[in-house]
């Protein structure tokens, strides 16, 4: 009996680990998840215990690979991809391979004082811009990375001695699948390099100038790669010896998931939302509150290929939220009942700005805001209003979309993914909130797929073309139900209650 042929792809979130196994034919022949803790030290902060995740990745990859065996018999896996949580900050000890710290998580705003001192000592906001096309803002890793340093002893103490490795996610996981201490391949993708506010996206390499601003050297930064090429092998357990070929930011993994070519846009629900527009191989400037990054670059030769990006802090996390803090509801499925039970949100509006509001606005002192309560209000039309705040806050970051590619035709349709994306009173209440159709995937895990085919392409399992235009897949298409004129009276509500969510920060202080 000859083997089954797969590829795996290590899926690293906010709130779990993941993996999935694929096959030629790019269905998933098994998978695995396990959580892990969240750390809150203090409002505002989240932290992740980096080897805790590492532990949570490889109890996925046994587990699913035995699924995988069980179901197929012998298997014969050609590479691994991977694609994670962008933006979390690890820093580890070049000798002894353990973090000197917990990894700071992307939503935390402990840098926010760090943000107002740099910018006036740079003298804007937007000094890193036409660089790195970011400005600054507490959801970068290089102020993390500059926080460590300036309140760990630990970490200062291994950078001034040349002894720290940074990394994000990506790069802490590819350095301990190849074997950590001593062993450990130090790299990184473009995709997730150019999240740091440190990589030039033109040459996609380190600028050295920025270095000194970050108490950053060179020295303790990752090699940067393309997604698809080989960064190195599997060290020990189950894989051992099978290469690590495709790593991609989570964002960009569902991008290449969904198979956008340029002119297209996905939106991914997960704890964040996060809408990104191919705009192809230049980059595009924002003048509208978004982010110029990388979608992908597929190989040490490929033309790199940029988006313009629109990150929203709170989606699938706000109906955690529901349930974990408020206890208004015991399951997400619950929450969408509840939200179900009424036609309207009866004037409630909620903006989940708990860690300050990201793109368009970029106003760290914004905090959660719900308006418009009466007598009559109730715990579903709080709910409802959740549900909306999500589509509202993509509804803003593909407005400003429109106004920076200067054009509406690249915006006809919305692709969606992530978990949040399964509920269809949400995707209902999008499509009626953009006033385009909005198109779901059946097989919605788009971001393990999307490091499933780099991982193969950068070992030939496929090649570029079956990559980009595979989409052997079915989709539901949800279309407006609503008139444009009730979309424009309520989101007009919005923006108001927006307004009233910024400069709250000294509230909670």
């Amino acid at each position: 009996m000859s083997a089954t042929e797969l590829i795996c792809a290590i899926d690293q979130g906010t709130q779990s680990s993941r993996v999935y196994f694929f096959n030629k034919s790019f269905q998933a022949v098994s998978f695995a998840q396990v959580s892990f803790t969240q750390i809150t030290p203090e409002a505002g902060w989240c932290e992740h215990d980096p080897l805790e995740i590492w532990l949570t990745v490889s109890e996925c990859i046994v587990k699913a690979l035995q699924e995988a065996q069980s179901r197929l018999g012998p298997v014969d896996v050609k590479a691994v991809g991977l694609t994670n949580q962008r933006e979390t900050t690890v820093v580890w000890h070049k000798t002894t391979g353990l973090p000197l710290y917990n990894g700071i998580v992307w939503m935390d705003i402990r840098t926010r004082d760090l943000c107002k001192r740099l910018e006036e000592e740079v003298g804007s906001k937007e000094y890193f811009r036409d660089v790195t096309g970011l400005p600054i803002s507490t959801y970068f890793s290089a102020l993390k990375f500059k926080w460590l340093y300036e309140n760990v002893e630990a970490v200062k103490k291994a950078v001034d001695e040349d002894m720290a490795c940074f990394g994000t996610i990506d790069s802490w996981l590819i350095y301990q699948l190849t074997g950590g201490a001593g062993k450990g391949v130090h790299v990184t993708d473009v995709t997730n390099a150019s999240r740091t506010m440190l990589m030039n996206l033109t040459t996609c390499q380190w600028h050295d100038p920025y270095l000194p601003l970050f108490n950053m050297t060179t020295s303790a930064l990752p090699k940067i790669l393309s997604n698809a090429e080989v960064y190195g092998y599997v060290d020990e357990g189950v894989l051992a010896g099978v290469p690590i070929s495709g790593c991609l930011g989570d964002q960009m993994a569902a991008m290449l998931g969904q198979s956008c070519a340029p002119g297209e846009a996905k939106n991914t629900y997960g704890t964040g939302c996060f809408t990104l527009l191919n705009t192809g191989p230049a980059p595009v400037p924002s003048r509208h509150g978004l982010l110029t990054t990388v979608s992908y670059k597929l190989g040490p030769e490929a033309v790199t290929q940029y988006a313009l990006e629109g990150a929203v802090a709170i989606a699938g996390m706000g109906i955690s939220w529901l349930r974990d803090n408020m206890r208004m509801v015991e399951s997400p499925e619950e929450a969408s009942d509840l939200a179900a039970s009424v036609p309207d949100t009866g004037g409630v509006y909620f903006v989940p700005a708990f860690s300050g509001l990201l793109a368009p606005h970029w106003d760290d002192s914004a905090r959660g805001t719900i308006v418009g309560l009466t007598g009559f209000s109730n715990r579903a039309h709080i709910a409802r209003a959740m549900f909306e705040a999500i589509c509202f806050q993509t509804k803003e970051v593909l407005e400003a979309m429109r106004k920076d590619v200067d054009r509406d035709g690249c915006l006809l349709l919305l692709r969606v993914d992530g978990g949040a994306a399964r509920n269809d009173l949400l995707m209902q209440m999008q499509a009626d909130l953009l006033q385009v159709p909005v198109q779901r995937p059946h097989f919605q895990e788009t971001t393990a797929l999307g490091a499933a085919l780099a991982a193969g392409l950068g070992v030939g399992f496929w090649n570029e073309e079956q990559v980009m235009t595979w989409q052997a897949y079915n989709t539901t298409e949800f279309k407006p139900l609503i008139s444009n004129e009730d979309t424009e009276h309520r989101y007009s509500h919005w923006k108001k209650a927006v307004e009233k969510s910024h400069d709250q920060a000294d509230l909670a202080t």
